[in-house]
């Protein structure tokens, strides 16, 4: 079997982490997620965003580059739950846009991103889960996450814009979009079928699956 790599991305509460989840359950790859209980400065970035952004977003590059060269090495398949590359294009991009990254810092933080991401190979696949902003909202207010109670639907259209433009641009691998507003795979073993079918066809470049209500 060719061994894959696949990243899944997209906005705050689209669904990522559950879908990493199944997939990984489903074709037996390795899995992989974002470093949040171990991370040593969410704490001082939640109580002083502008002195710690710097800080927490060099944390993210290194620890997600490790984690993927650690996967990309392993010859066994693996699912990543968020992407490096939303690190700068998304979050690193929203916080200077905020006021909370210097401009200073952001580009000396890009330019060591572009560094990184240049020596890493491509991913096979890149899946990008997509909802309405109102939708992810409530998605994250149900799940009422300690870390998670300072965001707004604001920041989250804002979010929303950045992804948009970095998906116009993307060309590093193919490109999965899946509308999640009505995706249900646990529930609905069809709308998993219907993404590993997807999946294990290697799509090439951009396809959108969209999944009707009530089926």
């Amino acid at each position: 079997m060719i061994k894959r790599i696949i990243v899944v991305a997209g906005n705050i509460g689209a669904g990522k982490t559950s879908l990493t989840e199944r997939l990984g359950e489903r074709l037996g790859w390795r899995t992989a997620f974002e470093s949040v209980s171990d991370n040593p400065y969410l704490p001082d970035f939640y109580a002083d965003m502008r002195a710690w952004s710097f800080h927490l977003q060099i944390f993210f590059l290194g620890h997600r580059a490790e984690q993927y060269l650690a996967l990309a090495k392993s010859p066994q398949s693996a699912i990543l739950d968020r992407s490096i590359y939303e690190d700068a294009h998304i979050f690193a991009r929203a916080l200077h846009h905020l006021g909370n990254l210097s401009e200073r810092d952001y580009l000396s933080y890009r330019k060591l991103f572009n560094l990184v991401v240049a020596g890493l190979p491509a991913p096979d696949l890149l899946i990008y889960l997509k909802a309405p902003v109102e939708i992810i909202y409530q998605r994250i207010l149900q799940r009422a996450r300690p870390i998670e109670s300072s965001i707004t639907p604001d920041y989250l259209e804002l979010l929303e814009t950045f992804y948009n433009d970095w998906m116009k641009s993307f060309d590093i691998c193919p490109v999965l979009t899946i509308r999640t507003d009505d995706l249900d795979f646990v529930h609905k073993p069809g709308h998993l079928d219907v993404v590993v079918q997807r999946i294990q066809e290697k799509l090439a470049g951009h396809e959108e699956v969209v999944f009707e209500t009530g089926e």
